[in-house]
């Protein structure tokens, strides 16, 4: 049972991501800075917690607040943290600039990373011929550094999956995406467009999208508990029913507990991955964003890891 529901995972190519990665987020001390630290110990204690991989520069990981010298020092430190645990990482160069983006793509593929995260320019929404010189550029400047496009709801420029499979095949490099996934239809069409290529999709929606053809998660459940977000995954892989369960309970939990929080306080996402890491206690992260972004109170986050426990008890056992 096991072999089969793995099968679409040993079709991709071996440069393509797989499995439950851990966000590296990052600890903001009480001047607003970035606790390095810290964040050095909560990269550490997610590299041991069981993930697939780990990644820098996501949306928890506040790409778009970052300063060059800070871009670059956590680059370093992602670096060296997953080759002392022996773990995959993939560093996000996302940046509004493209032409900042290609300038970190260069000064990071020297680390060579498993792959590069990057979203499409944003100022502009760029169109098809635009996105084709981007992405094509950044092939050039890195060629033999894998590609992963991370292309979310609040994007700009959203790529059908005609789309990417174009990008694909004009764009050897490109070997997966981050995409917010869909219904049944969905995924019967990114079976079609995409075969041989790494779909990552929410990881509140794990078990169903992995059912579907999906092939692994950057995921916001790690952000909660990656032992936890780990131990479905195993699950997700052998009891596909039992898996189903857990992911109404995440949902459940998120819908009540967390999704209020960006009405209730005026706040982002990354502030909700934030509040979440906080309310599970791993690792020494509070719920602070870097200037000028809000963030969820501490007596939310107390309440949320209350509710979080209550929710999921065998993940804290």
């Amino acid at each position: 049972m096991r072999a089969e529901l793995d099968d679409h995972l040993t079709h991709l190519p071996a440069q393509a991501p797989r499995g439950v990665w851990g966000a590296v987020m990052l600890a903001i001390d009480d001047r607003g800075a970035i606790d390095w630290e810290a964040t050095e110990e909560t990269i550490a204690r997610l590299c041991a917690a069981g993930v697939d991989g780990i990644y820098s520069n996501g949306t928890a990981g506040e790409f778009h607040c970052q300063t060059e010298p800070e871009f670059d020092r956590l680059c370093d430190l992602v670096a060296a943290s997953a080759a002392r645990a022996r773990l995959p990482f993939q560093i996000g160069i996302s940046q509004s600039n493209p032409r900042v983006a290609r300038e970190r793509l260069t000064r990071a593929s020297a680390l060579r990373p498993a792959a590069m995260q990057f979203t499409l320019p944003d100022w502009w929404p760029p169109s098809d011929d635009e996105v084709m010189r981007f992405v094509g550029g950044l092939c050039e400047t890195a060629p033999d550094t894998p590609l992963v496009l991370y292309n979310p709801p609040h994007a700009k420029r959203r790529l059908t999956l005609e789309g990417i499979a174009r990008l694909h095949a004009a764009v050897p490099s490109l070997v997966g995406a981050k995409l917010p996934g869909g219904d049944a239809n969905w995924y019967a069409d990114m079976r079609r467009e995409l075969p041989g290529f790494s779909v990552f999709v929410p990881g509140h929606t794990l078990a169903t999208g992995f059912a579907q053809g999906a092939h692994g998660s950057y995921s916001n459940v790690a952000c909660l508990n990656p032992k936890g977000a780990v131990t479905w995954w195993q699950m997700i892989r052998t009891d596909a029913a039992a898996a189903a369960k857990v992911e109404t309970r995440i949902q459940a939990f998120l819908a009540t507990h967390v999704l209020p929080f960006r009405a209730r306080y005026d706040v982002s996402d990354a502030a909700l991955d934030k509040a979440m890491a906080a309310a599970g206690g791993w690792a020494p992260l509070g719920s602070r964003l870097l200037w000028p972004y809000s963030s969820v109170p501490d007596e939310a986050t107390a309440t949320l890891a209350e509710a979080a426990r209550t929710a999921f008890p065998e993940w804290w056992e």
